[in-house]
């Protein structure tokens, strides 16, 4: 079984070697613009659709996984931060409070594809200003949605949480490595 995965995290990389034993890594280079009626939470799964649809048009042999992962507070999509002040503003938004992080997933493969979304509920102690300017100064929350990594030194802005550590990683490799089981075994059994 040769896999793609369409993404160039290092964090989703490092998961789906927990999955499959051998990919190749091709990022998706597409356009990320939401349309205006997609959900907050249906947003993550619509980007990976994107994603993996992309890559899998290149090499239709293959098994290609896309992912996106997006942080949801009070309706809002915090996406990676624009720069230390947007940064900045995510962090104490997300301060004291409970917020959702939604991994999307698609497998696809040859014009076939199974899609998901997993949420985990993340609560943040509260955060003083001195706080999370330590933080931002690491560099860590730069390339991360929500601005913050829960595996590396965001893990001490983490009060709890409820759901799937590895959702918001960007990967539930968990639920990924049986969704992708029974894909293929339907793409051999031609049931898709």
């Amino acid at each position: 079984m040769n896999v793609i995965l369409a993404s160039a995290s290092p964090r989703r990389k490092e998961l789906l070697g927990y999955v499959v034993p051998r990919f190749d890594i091709i990022p998706a280079d597409v356009d990320e613009t939401l349309p205006e009626e997609i959900s907050a939470d249906k947003s993550a799964e619509y980007l990976a659709v994107k994603k993996a649809e992309h890559v899998s048009a290149l090499y239709p042999e293959s098994i290609v996984i896309g992912s996106d992962t997006v942080v949801i507070v009070d309706g809002e999509i915090l996406g990676k931060p624009a720069n230390e002040a947007d940064a900045y503003r995510m962090l104490k938004t997300l301060s004291g409070k409970i917020h959702t992080v939604v991994t999307g997933v698609c497998i696809s493969k040859g014009g076939k594809k199974k899609s998901f979304s997993e949420a985990t509920e993340v609560e943040f102690y509260p955060l003083s200003d001195e706080e999370i300017h330590a933080y931002i100064a690491t560099g860590d929350p730069m390339d991360k949605a929500g601005a913050y990594g829960i595996q590396g030194e965001g893990c001490i802005l983490v009060k709890g949480i409820s759901g799937d550590f590895f959702t918001v990683m960007g990967l539930p490799a968990a639920r990924l490595k049986r969704e992708l089981s029974a894909f293929a075994e339907s793409i051999e059994k031609g049931l898709l």
